[in-house]
């Protein structure tokens, strides 16, 4: 099993930017394929960016492509969301998702098996 953490979250104006961090403990690090989802109030959850184990291989929203990057430590055993020209329609929980089994990077949150608890974005007109 893993444990997910996220923090970095908070208020921002149109604009700005924000990186989220996602600190993982238990089963090793690199054997898992991680993402990042969000989820808006009244809202389903929605796939924002994904990492290979490697991180040799990223894909994203085509929402967030050219603003939002993903990116891994291994050594560290963290990901990391950074978010630049963020927009109102950012604002959401941002979730950390972790699973092993995955030979891909899969974008339904079905697929993933293990999850933090959230960390709030808000971005401000």
């Amino acid at each position: 099993q893993v444990q997910l953490v996220e923090s970095g979250g908070g208020l921002v104006q149109a604009g700005g930017s924000l990186r989220l961090s996602c600190a993982a403990s238990g089963r090793t690090f690199s054997t898992y394929i991680m993402a990042w989802f969000r989820q808006a109030p009244g809202k389903e959850r929605e796939f924002v960016a994904g990492i290979s184990r490697n991180g040799g291989s990223t894909t994203y929203a085509d929402s967030v492509k050219g603003r939002f990057t993903i990116s891994r430590d291994n050594a560290k055993n963290t990901v990391y969301l950074q978010m630049n020209s963020l927009r109102p329609d950012d604002t959401a929980v941002y979730y950390c998702a972790a699973d092993w089994n995955l030979v891909v990077i899969y974008r339904s949150p079905r697929e993933y098996d293990y999850w933090g608890k959230g960390t709030q974005v808000t971005v401000s007109s």
